[in-house]
């Protein structure tokens, strides 16, 4: 077919048609259909030359122009669409390198074929018009609810309607055994939305503990205009969650509110969430007093926090312990997601055991070391003394204060205390140097003979070998695998030497080896502080 005067309004009509019935810009059509005719126009007169089509859009007349570029002679390769200088003088004057020379060129008859192609750019341009849209329109809405309509199942995952586009609710982001059928109405939280290459893929989730906090959001207008702040949850999607939050007016009870009258605001989400059974509990800066809430029902005795390794030791009652723990540890498990802890729970018995068997070992460290009966080494114990550098090097003072002990008497504990010590420093660097350590690690500051020798032993000989160490290799650390709190033991982690001080050790011997440039350490400085303070500029703003 031709594009004649009869069908040139027709071209407009039905751009105009398309964009409404997909709500994109009628422009796009019109480019659509601008690209696809000139397509058509290639197949009639040539691949090879730069054929371009305008659609005007007041009168929707198509002007077919063919343009030529003026190149250098050495870059001529394409003589339907460019030209040297010389060639360019019949049609331009004084023309120049990057001119472009433009005429009209009769309008096409489109066949069956090229009418097709023509067809399918135009859907093509217009689906991707229609997801360009749809992206724009989610990106911003990921973290918050949606209502949207079940329109299929496919291998488990539910294809969700949610007005102007397509969602995906994966089998692994559905409460239990949730089960859908087309047309039911379904809440979900929008979990991520991502630019994909078969278009923008909206990710939904029921299980995930945003969810949660978003529903109480809605039902909860203390926490809408900000009064009350959830701080945490944690979940076992479908059986039981626990959810922190505080509240910022003293007059108002954060767990009271959110439990609403009668139940009414919490029994709203626990519905949605198929009958969740979700537990409230106050938020406190101070983490035991926190944790102590979080294992609610149960009634916690004593609570021992190791905040570097991030570990919490729990002490409850014998006939407390299955309800701390839960069924299959539910409930200890939610509290550690709650908390960010590693929670370790004993009776009182078993605190009990564990703290007279480390009395024993340390009355007996001090029999043997400082040669002391047993009587005297447990007085030392029982006043707080855990190893020999704490007697060695206290105030003399400290050591006055047990039954039975002069002057004369802490004189001799301390010099017997450094005597060993110092024995224990000789041949532990005796070993290091059997080993094979190198004096630029021996005489490395910051380091023990002790720690020389640990090193040694696993094959860190040099100030170079240590220089390559990483922190957590030094100090040790955790790691997250599959949800769980996997321990990395590290090389002097028994000299209780922290990761800052790791990193601070590893820094200098980079430093001293000329390895790095401690400039290059203050530039860095300098911009991170830099960057701090425009974030904070940001935030105030």
């Amino acid at each position: 077919m031709a594009i004649t005067s009869a069908n040139q309004l027709e071209l407009l009509q039905t751009a105009e048609a398309v964009a409404r019935e997909k709500m994109i810009d009628p422009g796009l059509v019109v480019e659509a259909m601008e690209e696809s005719l000139a397509r058509a126009a290639k197949s009639r007169y040539g691949s090879e030359m730069d054929i371009r089509v305008a659609i005007d859009r007041k009168t929707g007349r198509a002007t077919f122009t063919r343009v030529r570029t003026v190149v250098e002679d050495e870059e001529l390769e394409n003589y339907q669409a460019e030209m040297t200088v010389e060639q360019a003088r019949q049609y331009l004057e004084d023309p120049k390198v990057g001119d472009t020379f433009v005429e009209e060129v009769p309008p096409v008859e489109m066949g069956r074929i090229a009418a097709q192609s023509a067809k399918q750019v135009i859907l093509q341009k217009v689906r991707e018009a229609e997801r360009d849209r749809q992206f724009e329109e989610f990106k911003d809405r990921a973290g918050t609810i949606i209502n949207g309509m079940v329109k299929r199942e496919e291998y488990g995952n539910v294809i969700v309607d949610v007005g102007t586009g397509e969602a995906i609710l994966r089998r692994n982001e559905k409460i239990g055994r949730e089960s859908y059928r087309p047309n039911d109405r379904i809440r979900c939280y929008i979990k991520d939305v991502r630019r994909e290459p078969r278009g923008p893929q909206i990710f939904l989730s029921r299980t995930a503990p945003e969810f949660m906090a978003e529903l109480f959001k809605m039902e909860v207008p203390e926490i809408y205009d900000g009064i009350i702040d959830i701080k945490a949850v944690a979940r076992d999607p479908g059986s039981r969650a626990k959810i922190a939050v505080i509240s910022y007016d003293n007059s108002i009870d954060p767990v009271g509110a959110c439990v609403g009258m009668r139940g009414s605001r919490v029994q709203a989400v626990v519905n949605e969430l198929q009958g969740e059974k979700i537990d409230i509990i106050p938020w406190n800066e101070d983490q035991p007093t926190f944790l102590v809430n979080a294992l609610q029902p149960a009634e916690v005795s004593k609570v021992v926090l190791d905040e570097e390794a991030g570990k919490i030791e729990v002490v409850v009652p014998e006939e407390q312990l299955s309800l701390a723990i839960g069924r299959r540890g539910q409930n200890v498990r939610l509290a550690s997601q709650l908390t960010g802890l590693d929670i370790d729970i004993m009776t009182e018995e078993e605190e009990s055991a564990r703290r007279q068997k480390e009395f024993e070992i340390r009355t007996q460290l001090f029999m043997e070391t400082l040669d002391l009966d047993e009587f005297f080494a447990q007085l030392l114990v029982s006043e707080g003394f855990t190893n020999l550098e704490e007697v060695a090097y206290v105030e003399q003072d400290e050591l006055l204060v047990i039954d039975g002990v002069d002057e004369g008497t802490a004189e001799e504990l301390q010099a017997r205390a450094r005597d060993f010590l110092e024995a224990q420093a000789k041949a532990a660097l005796e070993n290091a140097r059997a080993l094979g350590a190198e004096d630029s690690l021996i005489e490395f500051e910051g380091l023990t003979p002790q720690m020389v020798e640990a090193l040694a032993k696993d094959d860190v000989k040099t100030l170079e070998d240590f220089a390559t160490c990483a922190d957590w290799e030094l100090a040790g650390g955790w790691t997250t695998v599959d949800g769980q709190r996997v321990k990395d033991d590290g090389i002097l982690e028994p000299f209780d030497l922290s990761l800052e001080e790791a990193q601070d050790m590893v820094m200098t011997a980079r430093i001293n080896l000329g390895w790095v440039d401690p400039a290059d350490l203050v530039s860095e400085e300098e911009e991170s502080d830099a960057e701090g303070e425009e974030t904070e500029a940001e935030a105030e703003a």
